[in-house]
């Protein structure tokens, strides 16, 4: 094994191997346990696009505010799942048959178009050409914004997608999608929250589907291995300590190494990795 390759799974603490139903089982008792410690909490948010990580995690969420509902005789425990669109998105239908297999308490909708375009334009007008590439992360900020905002209203946490395969290569907004209160299968690679999805008899289509981002309106539905250059199935095999091609991982690296601020907290002047 690359000794870096040892480092990254290491670092981000995944196994080579699951048991899915042992997995539900400690995310949900997870979820639960940080409501009950962090007084005034009871609900949990997230944005919910249709694609498998929001799909598992929304499920997950939703099954841990019942069970605290039951146990507790407190009905304050709720789960909202936000759909986010820009405008209308492409995959509503794979948002709605996610929405209807989570079986959310409550559900919201929050188009982030008007406030994305504004930003744009006010940025526009201080003489600045914001790129289709920026101008998707300005959308997966609107989002977040929107999160945090019902999250505050109803005295809430927001819930992360973040898995250790979008981890290694940083595959996320900074302060977009990669910000969150909790996140609960932060340990797990792709096909391992395909294996609890899979547990949880979620209908094939929701966890098979092609993973995309679908943040650039230049590239529509550009998915994520050919934005990355590398499959799934080769970051899953790297982070399970499985053999992989020299320039496979040589690719997950260089990701995971450029994006090494992604994973920090903001920098202080007593940080050292950065220099």
């Amino acid at each position: 094994m690359r000794s870096l390759q040892a480092e990254i799974i290491q670092a981000l603490a995944v196994q080579p191997e699951i048991d899915p139903a042992y997995q539900v089982r400690w995310s949900v008792n997870f979820l639960k346990e940080y409501l009950l410690k962090h007084a005034g909490l009871f609900t949990y948010v997230l944005g919910i696009s249709g694609g498998q990580d929001s799909t598992l995690v929304g499920r997950l969420a939703q099954i841990a505010v019942e069970e605290l509902r039951q146990e507790t005789k407190d009905n304050r425990y709720q789960f909202i799942a936000v759909r986010l669109p820009y405008g209308t998105q492409a995959d509503e239908a794979d948002a709605q048959a996610a929405l209807d297999f989570i079986q959310p308490d409550q559900r919201m909708v929050v188009d982030i178009k008007p406030a994305t375009d504004a930003m744009v334009n006010s940025l526009v007008h201080n003489d600045l050409t914001i790129s289709d590439y920026n101008k998707g992360n300005i959308k997966a900020r609107q989002r977040m914004i929107a999160q945090y905002a019902i999250a505050g209203q109803v005295s809430g946490a927001v819930l992360g997608t973040d898995h250790a395969a979008e981890s290694v290569t940083g595959f996320y907004t900074k302060f977009g999608d990669g910000a969150c209160d909790v996140a609960p299968i932060w340990r797990l690679n792709k096909r391992q929250g395909r294996q609890l999805l899979e547990y949880l008899q979620a209908p094939e289509a929701l966890y098979l589907k092609v993973p995309t981002a679908d943040l650039e309106e230049d590239r529509p539905m550009l998915s994520d291995e050919v934005a990355l250059g590398v499959s799934y199935e080769a970051i899953d095999d790297y982070l399970e300590g499985r053999v992989v091609t020299d320039q496979e991982a040589e690719v997950i690296e260089s990701w995971y190494l450029k994006t090494q601020h992604k994973r920090h907290l903001p920098i202080t002047i007593y940080d050292q990795f950065w220099r």
